[in-house]
């Protein structure tokens, strides 16, 4: 692409177009961080009024009732599941990824242990966001050497990993630093025939490339619902567990919202059937509500259409910087190739994180991860292809006029 003209008349026939207009994003910010936080859609700000002043100020108590509050982890995960080709009933929409990788992990060596007492193993990727290994480093620590983690260094490493004692695979399916996509159908093939659990985490997916958990026959997911599906910070969760696992699988965190009948007020738990078992605590109905809003857009179009104008984007975001940026000492680490790429472009550079937040000053948004990658997320729903053209203009200035040298620019602030 030779001008910004071109870009613009690619804006133009975009059938994606029109949805830009459902979301409240600031005319001169070009937003390439939805990755990390979606942007708000447009009706979250009445939706949260409503649920404020009229489900809770005046309905009160009775709107767990009246306002459907008590069904709405349900319904959400009824909504979110073709996202992920779910089937009815098989998501939740609750707690955090965190704690629900716990909840999977937990069941699925309690599983593995009694079908054979060897496999004790969780592999796991060391190059993986750090806080699914944290939370599986915590549960070897409390189950005080009844499992461990064998963690790989590279996809390739896996097959010889998957040894007889191997219990779960931990894999995520988008890597949030490089952007780097696995072929879920042939992983979990290839886990199942070594005897494991494939479980995935969907949190750099979901909403942006088509998933198909039951297709591929996984066992097992989780995902956050506040980057590609536009929830809202610190946004619930959701936990994706197949109808032929569901009862199967005994989550520790036996909380009364995974009761098969809460009101009863038995001291003794029972859990649910199916999907509410995986339920724990009394949910956050101002965040959950708002998570619908952001669900709804995707009823307007698919995830091919989203995931076709994903890759476009991603295949001109690195032509411009390949073409326009090519003086300077950048390495694209994302892959080319379609099928290993996700929908975000990474960039090394030796002073990344000045780099980023020189861009950052000048409106055009991505984030910083270490070691020296500029993330640029792409969100097919809002992000237009002129977006592209105009950030790679602002890093070829950057870098040109050497504007990221600038000591503020080197002050490191909390969440980079």
């Amino acid at each position: 692409m030779k001008t910004r003209d071109e870009a613009l008349a690619l804006d133009a026939a975009d059938p994606l177009a029109p949805l830009r207009g459902q979301f409240a994003l600031a005319p001169n910010t070009i937003y390439l961080n939805g990755n990390s936080l979606g942007v708000p859609p447009a009706a979250a700000a009445q939706r949260a009024q409503v649920v404020i002043a009229a489900e809770w100020g005046e309905g009160l108590i009775r709107s767990w009732n009246n306002a459907g509050w008590f069904g709405m982890p349900r319904r959400l995960g009824n909504k979110l599941a073709p996202l992920i080709g779910a089937a009815h009933n098989e998501v939740v929409v609750t707690d955090s990824i965190s704690v629900n990788l716990f909840k999977l992990l937990s069941a699925m060596l309690r599983v593995q242990k009694q079908r054979d007492a060897k496999r004790r193993v969780i592999v796991a990727e060391r190059g993986d966001f750090p806080n699914d290994l944290y939370i599986a480093q915590g549960l070897v620590k409390q189950l005080d050497g009844a499992c461990e983690l064998r963690l790989i260094d590279d996809p390739s490493e896996l097959p010889a990993a998957l040894q007889p004692d191997t219990a779960v695979a931990m894999i995520t399916q988008v890597n949030y630093r490089s952007g780097y996509m696995h072929d879920m159908a042939a992983l979990t093939q290839l886990i199942h025939a070594r005897g494991a659990l494939a479980l995935w985490d969907l949190a750099h997916s979901a909403g942006a490339v088509p998933v198909d958990l039951n297709g591929v026959g996984a066992d097992g997911a989780v995902g956050c619902t506040y980057k590609y599906l536009n929830g809202g910070p610190g946004a619930p969760a959701y936990v994706w567990v197949p109808h032929r696992h569901q009862n199967a699988f005994d989550q520790p965190l036996s909380g009364w919202w995974g009761h098969r009948a809460p009101f009863a007020m038995d001291p003794a738990f029972q859990p649910d059937d199916g999907i509410g078992r995986f339920l724990c605590g009394t949910q956050p109905m101002v965040s959950l509500a708002l998570v619908e809003c952001g669900l709804d857009v995707f009823l307007q179009t698919d995830m091919q259409a989203i995931r076709d104008k994903s890759l476009a984007l991603t295949d001109l975001f690195i032509e411009l910087v390949e073409t326009r940026c090519d003086e300077f000492p950048l390495r694209i680490i994302t892959p080319r190739e379609h099928a290993e790429r996700g929908s975000q472009v990474s960039v090394a550079h030796q002073h990344g994180y000045e780099v980023m937040q020189a861009l950052i000053a000048r409106g055009v948004i991505g984030d910083y991860r270490e070691p020296q990658v500029l993330r640029f997320g792409f969100t097919p729903l809002y992000t237009r292809y002129v977006d592209a053209w105009d950030a790679v203009e602002a890093l070829r200035d950057v870098l040109a006029n050497e504007t990221w040298r600038a000591p503020e620019f080197a002050a490191r602030v909390a969440v980079t």
